[in-house]
């Protein structure tokens, strides 16, 4: 799932370039997550290693 995915069905938002949304959840589950490693796949979106 990439940027504009989450963007377009989770938010409901049109895509917007300034929009970090997106970059301050994923901030949130990184700490939450641990010992788990949430990888961005440039291009493709992120990842659960």
């Amino acid at each position: 799932m990439g940027r504009d995915y989450l963007l377009s069905n989770i938010w409901g938002y049109d895509y917007d370039p300034g929009s970090n949304i997106v970059d301050v959840h994923v901030r949130h589950l990184r700490i939450k997550l641990c010992g788990r490693r949430l990888e961005t796949i440039r291009g493709l979106g992120y990842r659960l290693s």
